[in-house]
């Protein structure tokens, strides 16, 4: 009986990245896989999409979903999941021909110490600008998750156990897209695996697409690019609070951000550290949320 993966794809305000998206998996070398769409939109813009999809032979559930919140969406598609393995790709990020059947093979082979509980994929793009694309394949450590050191998880490149994420209640709605804090909810889901003592790898050869803004670009410094960064941020200021990570970790999160480009006398980019600085200030000093907000 082949293993069944289950992809959580919530989605809102796009149609050609998702049509993108869901033409990869139809093309997927490895078959026993469902895709969940959750669709966030108002309209009926994903429809035609979907039933391209489904002609392409691709199983795919459409669910509807009221409430503007990223962590809610996939929280939504993991309770209906079917499969053993769960994933949660963006809609605008794609997978390359033999994606799953990698993952797939990776997660049969762990024999010696079981089925590991997460495995990171690789970001391909994101790996490429930091020059780490050939990094090999490793043991995430619960030491190196509660320094973010080690490779950094995005929640396009996670991929679970169902079972035990549905065990630990799923991502914690308060953080992510749509939320005050405003990001960092595949982070927090892997610090609370880590706390567990649960097995999480890293693996590259599970390849994973999504664009990053090509390097040199100059840096957005319009109030509302800082505006949505510091908002972003807030979350990993909620991360440093709720995980009681360590002087160390915060004061570098705190002091990196704008220090680091002051010294080499990038300005533009002091003014985005800042921005960064200041919202992990926020997260970490309002946490579990400001009045009105928890």
């Amino acid at each position: 009986m082949s293993l069944l993966v289950s992809l959580v794809l919530a989605t809102v305000g796009r149609t050609t990245e998702p049509a993108r998206g869901l033409r990869a998996l139809a093309a997927q070398s490895w078959c026993a896989v469902e895709v969940l769409v959750i669709d966030q939109n108002d309209d009926d813009r994903l429809v035609p999409i979907i039933a391209e999809a489904r002609a392409a032979g691709l199983c795919v559930r459409h669910e509807r979903f009221g409430r503007r919140s990223l962590s809610g969406a996939r929280n939504h598609g993991l309770a209906l999941a079917a499969g053993e393995i769960v994933g949660f790709p963006d809609d605008d990020c794609w997978y390359e021909p033999d994606t799953l059947r990698h993952l797939v093979a990776h997660w049969g082979a762990q024999e010696e110490g079981g089925s590991p509980a997460l495995v990171v994929g690789c970001w391909v793009e994101q790996a490429q600008q930091l020059g780490v694309l050939a990094a090999p394949a490793r043991v995430l450590r619960p030491g190196e998750v509660r320094a973010f050191r080690g490779r950094r998880a995005s929640s396009i490149t996670l991929f679970a156990r169902t079972a035990l994420l549905r065990e630990i209640g799923g991502f914690d709605e308060r953080f992510g897209v749509g939320q005050w804090f405003g990001s960092a909810e595949e982070t927090d889901l892997v610090m609370r695996l880590a706390a567990r003592g649960e097995r999480m790898l890293y693996q590259p050869a599970i390849r994973v697409h999504h664009p990053v803004p090509p390097s040199g670009v100059p840096e957005r410094l319009a109030p509302a690019d800082l505006a949505r960064l510091r908002a972003r941020e807030r979350g990993t200021g909620g991360l440093y609070a709720k995980h009681r990570l360590s002087r160390w970790v915060i004061g570098r999160g705190l002091v990196a951000p704008w220090l680091l480009p002051l010294l080499r006398g990038q300005l533009g980019a002091v003014r985005r550290g800042w921005s960064c600085s200041r919202g992990r200030l926020e997260g970490l000093r309002s946490w579990p949320g400001p009045e009105g907000v928890r």
